[in-house]
């Protein structure tokens, strides 16, 4: 019957290939939708680790999680310096690292920072920093890139990189005066430090000397021997990562910097803010999940078309089959066979559809957002999706193969040639 089967579908190929196409792109669909949902939020998770609190200007937790972590979207004001020393001196306080944003380069966002972020900053499973090649800055000029500018940009430890102000694409104004030379190039993580360019405090204030205003003053520009030997103690800075001794101390040490009345501070703890981002997208995660059914759906609807429109023209085929021997059961059986076989043909092609999409879709998520979707096995999830899918791939043929079972010999022995 296998056989009969196979040769049944393979002489109606056009209508078969039609059917297995809408079963591939429904497959495709919600497999790709499920995999970017779990692997954006294992991404999300993994990016920072060991970090009890997150600092910044008040603001909204989510948005303050996003642009100092993820570098997504700007903040809307400072840490004064003054308050970073404030706050670095409290004693429930294990290390305090700070962070400058707000240029960039080639679309890559520039962090200034100080040695501290590679001792401490933790992604993962609490895995440190590592470099590929070269050292950390120790230079006002210095810069250290992630693995992903300097595959994407063919930078070498040694080359030159000028910062634009700003964090867009297009670099209208550059700090083309005060270059920075590439010192070390910081091994893959799959997080959005892949994608940053990380220069010091110092570097930060050093290529802004020749700013008045938000503007560039005209001239030759200060020279770098000249501005290596300047004060340039940052002002102010755009967040800080805290770690503290206890954790125990979190919501002491929260509440305290969210009333401290020198200025405006928001404190958040990582995970929570991660909880609140997810409830905020589970809306958009359950509406692309209900569009995913739908289109499986109409994928099997589409399936049991094909094989019901197909009775018409095959209940000569029928009758002469039950001519020969073959029994009502006989008949409902290959049309079982049949929606089976085009029901597991159309998940290969889904799962050959859903890899072509992840490859290609992943490369964007990570150069535009820095999130890694990688290619792996079906999950225990994605396993029992197609299990279900399959299931109602073999019922959407019982409904055609009841039809067939019901013809009587005389009506198909009727049927004008």
């Amino acid at each position: 019957m296998i056989g009969i089967a196979w040769k049944s579908v393979c002489n109606r190929w056009p209508t078969a290939l039609l059917a297995v196409l809408a079963i591939a792109m429904s497959v495709a669909l919600i497999l790709t939708v499920e995999k970017i949902r779990r692997d954006a939020r294992n991404s999300f998770t993994q990016t920072v680790s060991g970090t009890d609190l997150i600092i910044g200007a008040r603001s909204g937790a989510v948005q303050l999680l996003l642009y100092s972590v993820f570098r997504i979207g700007n903040a809307t004001n400072n840490i004064s310096w003054e308050s970073v020393e404030e706050i670095s001196e409290r004693s429930a306080l294990d290390w305090i690292i700070p962070l400058s944003l707000g240029d960039s380069h080639a679309g890559f966002r520039v962090v200034g920072t100080n040695l501290d972020y590679f001792k401490h900053y933790r992604f993962g499973d609490k895995r440190a920093l590592s470099l590929a090649t070269g050292k950390p800055f120790d230079d006002v000029f210095d810069a250290v890139i992630g693995s992903q500018v300097a595959a994407e940009l063919g930078y070498q430890v040694g080359d030159n990189i000028v910062v634009a102000h700003g964090t867009g694409n297009v670099a209208l104004v550059e700090h083309d005066k005060q270059p920075f030379m590439v010192s070390g190039i910081l091994e893959a993580t799959g997080t959005p430090v892949d994608r940053a360019i990380h220069v010091s405090l110092q570097g930060i204030e050093a290529m802004h000397v020749d700013w008045r205003n938000g503007a560039t003053v005209k001239g030759e520009g200060t020279p770098a021997d000249v501005i290596r030997g300047m004060d340039l103690q940052p002002k102010a800075v755009t967040a800080l990562l805290v770690g503290l001794k206890s954790r125990g101390a979190v919501f002491r040490e929260q509440r305290t910097i969210n009333n401290y009345r020198a200025e405006p501070l928001l404190a958040i703890l990582p995970g929570v803010a991660l909880q609140e981002l997810w409830s905020l997208i589970s809306v958009a995660e359950m509406a692309l999940l209900i569009v995913s059914i739908i289109v499986v759906i109409a994928g099997l609807v589409n399936l049991m078309s094909v094989l019901l429109a197909g009775l018409n023209e095959r209940r000569r085929e029928m009758a002469v089959l039950r001519s020969v021997g073959a029994r009502p059961s006989h008949v409902f059986l290959l049309l079982c066979i049949e929606s089976t076989l085009l029901t597991i043909g159309g998940i290969i092609a889904g799962l050959v559809l859903h890899y072509g999409l992840t490859g290609v879709g992943s490369l964007f998520l990570q150069q535009r957002f820095g999130l890694v979707l990688p290619l792996s096995l079906p999950q225990s999830t994605e396993i029992k999706i197609l299990l279900w899918i399959a299931v109602a791939g073999v019922l959407a043929g019982t409904i055609p193969a009841l039809q067939a079972y019901r013809k009587s010999l005389a009506d198909g022995l009727s049927q004008r040639l």
